[in-house]
C-alpha cells in the first residue's frame, strides 16, 4: 500500500465505524502503542470531519499483558497508556496496525479491563494478514493480506516512521 492507497482504507473504515455506532457520543477510539496510536488518531479525526462528532482518543500500551515476553519478537520496552476519559458504558473502537494471531487483541482487552468495562469494544485493523490463534476478528479492517506465516507485514506510518506505505517481506 502507498500513501494514497492507506488513506482510502482509514476513511472506508471511517465511514464502516460512522455507520455501526450512528453518530454515538459515547464514542472513544483507543490505539494499541505504537502504530495504533497515529491510525487512532487519524480515523477520529475522520470521524470527526464526516459525522460532526469529536471522539476522544487514547493510547493503550499492553506491554505488560503480553504472553510472549520470552519469545525473541517480544517488546523489552513499555510506553505510558494515556486514556484521558472514563471509559465506562463508552463504545471503544479499539486500533491497531496489523491484525495477525489474536494475542495483542487479548493483551489489550486485559488492559482496558483494568481501566473499566466499556459498553462495547469494536477491533479496527489496517491490515488482517489472518492466521488467527485465539478466536477474534476485526470488525472494521482497511485491507485484508493473506500471508505465509514466513512473511511480515511492515505498516510505516508518517508520524513514527516518517512515510506512510505498507510492505510484505520475507523473514529471513
Amino acid at each position: 500500500m502507498k500513501a494514497r492507497e492507506l488513506k482510502m482504507a482509514l476513511r472506508r473504515m471511517a465511514s464502516e465505524i460512522i455507520e455501526m455506532c450512528t453518530g454515538d457520543p459515547n464514542l472513544a477510539v483507543i490505539g494499541v502503542r505504537t502504530r495504533g496510536e497515529p491510525l487512532a488518531q487519524r480515523l477520529a479525526r475522520i470521524v470527526s470531519e464526516m459525522e460532526g462528532i469529536n471522539p476522544p482518543v487514547g493510547t493503550l500500551d499492553i506491554g505488560i499483558h503480553r504472553d510472549d515476553m520470552d519469545h525473541p519478537s517480544g517488546r523489552k520496552t513499555f510506553g505510558p497508556t494515556e486514556i484521558d476519559f472514563n471509559i465506562f458504558e463508552r463504545q471503544i473502537v479499539l486500533v491497531d496496525d496489523v491484525f495477525f494471531t489474536g494475542r495483542t487483541v487479548r493483551a489489550a482487552l486485559d488492559a482496558l479491563a483494568e481501566i473499566g468495562r466499556p459498553h462495547r469494544v469494536w477491533l479496527a485493523v489496517l491490515i488482517d494478514r489472518g492466521h488467527r490463534e485465539l478466536p477474534f476478528r476485526p470488525d472494521f479492517t482497511g485491507k485484508n493480506v493473506p500471508t505465509a506465516t514466513a512473511e511480515r507485514v511492515n505498516v510505516h506510518l508518517q508520524e513514527v516512521d516518517g512515510e506512510d506505505s505498507v510492505w510484505l517481506t520475507r523473514n529471513a
